[in-house]
């Protein structure tokens, strides 16, 4: 039982109120003497000089920030390098059109020209695809369920997961662009070519407008155009 249960309201207000001041002197205290001791220890003059003498395995803010920096940098920079010239310049059309950081945007368009490779695919149409179906969120759901920058189905599509995928995989990007560009080479084997291919992945096969397809085309027309117009400022 703590003696508190046996005071006064008024009391015990009081007593928190002393204890309170009571615990911000310690602490201003200790600050103190922390500070003091580190203005004399070994003989240092600048408290900055006494904190390091203090704590020799630290490194000063500067280094700290340097080296976070180039860490953070070089693997975004090393990774950009890896693109063919045509996606490193709609990698730069993306960002300025949607407003994602190329560093957000690297792994996407890697993921999407790896998985173009690998299927046979134009890895502008997966681009164009994410384009239309998500604005490259990587976290938009539509009313139905499907998830991710390739709007893809879970209930449809977990057997084309890999095996080390997390719990909520087709939020992740890169998985969700290598089961979509998966799903678009199957829709466009499956239904004779690229336009009818195009609408079923867009669930909107029976539409004899083909809306989604000439939407998808227009989106990767535009990153074409993009491309040229960059290349030939270059």
């Amino acid at each position: 039982m703590f003696a508190s249960q046996f005071l006064s309201p008024a009391a015990s207000r009081v007593v928190a109120a002393v204890s309170h001041v009571v615990r911000k002197f310690l602490m201003l205290a200790g600050l103190v003497f922390v500070l003091g001791l580190a203005g004399t220890y070994k003989g240092h003059s600048g408290l900055l000089d006494g904190l390091q003498a203090m704590f020799p395995g630290g490194v000063s803010a500067s280094e700290s920030e340097s080296e976070l920096g180039d860490a953070a940098v070089q693997p975004v920079a090393l990774n950009q390098e890896r693109l063919v010239p045509s996606m490193q310049q709609a990698l730069h059309y993306v960002a300025r059109r949607y407003r994602v950081s190329n560093e957000v945007l690297v792994p996407i368009f890697l993921t999407a020209q790896d998985s173009a490779r690998e299927l046979g695919l134009d890895p502008l149409l997966i681009i164009a695809v994410i384009g239309v179906e998500s604005s490259f969120n990587p976290f938009s759901q539509s009313v139905v369920g499907a998830q991710g920058l390739m709007q893809v189905m879970p209930r449809f599509h977990t057997d084309k997961l890999p095996e080390d995928a997390g719990e909520l995989p087709f939020f992740d990007p890169v998985t969700n662009v290598q089961v979509g560009a998966r799903i678009l080479r199957e829709s466009i084997a499956r239904n004779g070519g690229l336009v009818p291919g195009l609408q079923q992945f867009g669930g909107a096969i029976n539409d004899p407008e083909r809306r989604y397809s000439s939407k998808v085309m227009a989106e990767r027309q535009r990153l074409e155009q993009a491309i040229q117009q960059q290349m030939q400022r270059a």
